[in-house]
């Protein structure tokens, strides 16, 4: 067996993800712990309003605390991934399980990179929008027939069949019809707070490229699979300059997949909320099993299907 952990994104977070987890499990516990913030992210994470945990500033520091709970969980039962990959913000949290960041660390660069991108677009209107059944140079297309409304840039590659459009949301709406127009499925907004992964978000590069000056990396233990690449690093890319470009680029989650396919993986753990990351794999890659980690049931569920109880 060779598994891979992937870890959810900005989008799946839930009131109370981790709850169950912390009051039960000690190494859950210690690593969600481990960060020291402005706010009470264990209260905003386990008893906040959906309104609150959905603002990025927020959502981030928590869904990174939750995932790092999870793979120190994991750890201490002997299950540790030979590979790791994050959409978008779970890029952080597979870094953490890598030996790259420490949770403390993880979580509070988490917490830095959420106010940065929430500062980023400061009172511009934008949006972001799932793009069904339409292939990638299409809709590139679509998108560059809106530049006269504004910026919009496929912002993730998700599966097949499946693409993020973000932008200023004129651009954005525009785009929509054209694609549907071409032939698309469906359009259907997605309710973020600002349009990840595209050029809008070259301030938040910035800041994050400024933060890590002041940082230690780990060395990364095993593969790390980088949403900007789809696929490992070389020795001459720098995980800082990565990490730089990925929040202000595309997200290429679906060439990701196909690497660890393509590299004998034959199993994945889904670690967050909910398991969109699971249906991105089934739709990419059927001959991977899928399992996931949301919850304690899921939890001892996992465990139990990974040593064949």
């Amino acid at each position: 067996m060779k598994i891979a952990f992937l870890y959810a994104g900005q989008g799946s977070q839930q009131v109370g993800m981790g709850k169950d987890l912390y009051a039960e499990n000690e190494a859950f516990r210690t690593a969600f712990d481990s960060a020291q913030l402005s706010f009470d992210y264990k209260q905003i994470c386990f008893e906040g309003t959906d309104e609150q945990l959905a603002d990025t500033r927020y959502t981030q520091p928590c869904m990174v605390a939750f995932a790092c709970g999870v793979t120190a969980a994991l750890a201490a039962e002997g299950i540790l991934p030979q590979a790791v990959a994050g959409l978008s913000l779970g890029e952080y949290s597979a870094l953490q399980a890598a030996g790259v960041f420490t949770a403390k660390q993880a979580i509070e660069l988490a917490a830095f990179r959420g106010n940065a991108m929430a500062t980023a677009v400061q009172g511009r209107e934008c949006g972001m929008a799932a793009v069904l059944g339409m292939e990638r140079d299409a809709l590139a297309e679509c998108c560059r027939s809106a530049a006269d409304k504004g910026v919009c840039e496929i912002a993730n590659y998700n599966c097949p069949g499946q693409l993020v459009i973000a932008g200023d949301s004129a651009a954005v709406d525009a785009a929509c019809e054209a694609a549907k127009a071409a032939g698309a499925r469906r359009c259907v907004p997605l309710k973020v707070s600002g349009p990840f992964h595209t050029s809008l978000m070259a301030p938040a590069g910035d800041a994050l490229a400024e933060r890590f000056a002041s940082e230690q990396f780990g060395e990364m233990q095993i593969p790390v699979v980088f949403n900007c690449l789809g696929r490992a690093k070389t020795e001459e890319e720098t995980i800082p300059a990565l990490l730089e470009k990925q929040v202000q680029s595309s997200v290429y989650f679906e060439d990701s997949i196909r690497w660890l396919e393509q590299n004998g993986f034959d199993t994945v753990v889904e670690v967050g909320p909910g398991k969109a990351l699971s249906a991105f794999v089934k739709k990419t890659a059927k001959s991977i099993r899928v399992l996931n980690v949301e919850n304690l049931e899921s939890f001892h569920a996992t465990v139990a299907a990974l040593k064949g109880e």
